[in-house]
C-alpha cells in the first residue's frame, strides 16, 4: 500500500494529506514531504487557510516511524531523521496561514508535535493521545517546545511520564491540546467546512499578524530544536533504546 504526502486545493482552503499503511507513522520522506506540501500551499495566492490531515479511520497520527528507527546507525543519521520533526515544526510556526490540524484519531509522539504545532485542532472522541518516548528508551526532546507552549509545563510533564497509557480525547481539550472535540468524521467535516469557509473570508495580513503574535518568542527554536533532535539522536543509539526497538 502506497506511502505519500500531497496538496490539493478546494476553493480557498489547501489540504495537505500524508498516508502510511503503518499507522500512518512518519519517516524521512513524509516529513520533508509534509514540510515541501506546506511550503506549496504557503506559495499558493487563492490558498487561505491550511487543513492537515491524514487517511483512514484508524489513527491520526503513529510518530516517528519505528521501522526506520531501527535502521538508524550513527549519530549523523539519527539527528538528520529527527531534524525531519524539527524543520516540519519550524515551517509549521513561520507560515502565514492557519493551519488546522483534522485528528480523526489516535495520535502517538511526533505526532502529538504535529498536532501542538498547528494553529487550531478539531478532533473526534477515538483521538486518544499517547507520548511513548521514554517507553521505548528516547524522550519527546524535540517536540517538548511546541507540546509545552500549547499545553503548559505540567501537562507535558504528565503526558510523558504516563508513556505506555493512552489520554482520553477529553483530556486533550481540556489541556488545549485540542480546541474542539466532536462525535465523528461526518461532524468533523462540516466543522471544518465551517470554519475554513470563515477564515477564508479573512483579511489575509489580519491573519499574518495575529499568526505572528501566536507565536511570538520562538525565533529560539531554529536553534533549540536541532539541538533537542541531537540529544534524542543520541539516546536512540544507546544500548537501552536499541534493545527495546529490536524487540518492537
Amino acid at each position: 500500500m502506497e506511502i505519500y504526502v500531497k496538496n490539493s486545493r478546494k476553493n480557498n482552503c489547501g489540504i495537505l494529506e500524508f498516508r502510511n499503511p503503518a499507522g500512518n507513522s512518519l519517516q524521512s520522506d513524509s516529513l520533508s514531504g509534509i514540510r515541501k506540501n506546506l511550503l506549496e500551499l504557503e506559495a499558493d495566492s487563492q490558498v487561505k487557510v491550511i487543513i492537515l490531515q491524514s487517511v483512514g479511520s484508524s489513527a491520526f497520527c503513529g510518530g516517528a516511524s519505528l521501522k526506520e528507527m531501527k535502521r538508524l546507525r550513527d549519530l549523523e543519521q539519527a539527528t538528520k531523521f529527527f531534524m525531519g520533526f524539527a524543520d516540519v515544526i519550524n515551517t509549521l510556526r513561520k507560515l502565514s496561514k492557519f493551519v488546522i490540524a483534522r485528528v480523526h484519531g489516535k495520535v502517538v509522539g511526533g505526532g502529538i508535535g504535529l498536532v501542538a504545532a498547528c494553529d487550531y485542532a478539531i478532533a473526534t472522541k477515538n483521538a486518544y493521545s499517547k507520548l511513548s518516548e521514554l517507553s521505548i528508551g528516547i524522550g519527546p526532546y524535540v517536540i517538548e517546545p511546541v507540546v509545552s507552549r500549547k499545553i503548559g509545563l505540567t501537562a507535558f510533564s504528565q503526558l510523558s511520564f504516563d508513556a505506555e497509557n493512552w489520554k482520553s480525547s477529553d483530556w486533550s481539550l481540556n489541556k488545549g491540546l485540542f480546541s474542539e472535540v466532536v462525535e465523528n468524521q461526518n461532524e468533523l467535516n462540516n466543522k471544518l467546512d465551517e470554519i475554513t469557509n470563515r477564515i477564508s473570508s479573512y483579511s489575509p495580513n489580519a491573519v499574518k499578524n495575529l499568526k505572528q503574535l501566536y507565536w511570538k518568542n520562538t525565533d529560539l527554536w531554529d536553534d533549540l530544536l536541532p539541538k533537542n533532535a541531537e540529544i534524542t539522536a543520541r539516546l536512540v543509539l544507546e544500548e537501552a533504546a536499541q534493545k527495546i526497538l529490536k524487540n518492537l
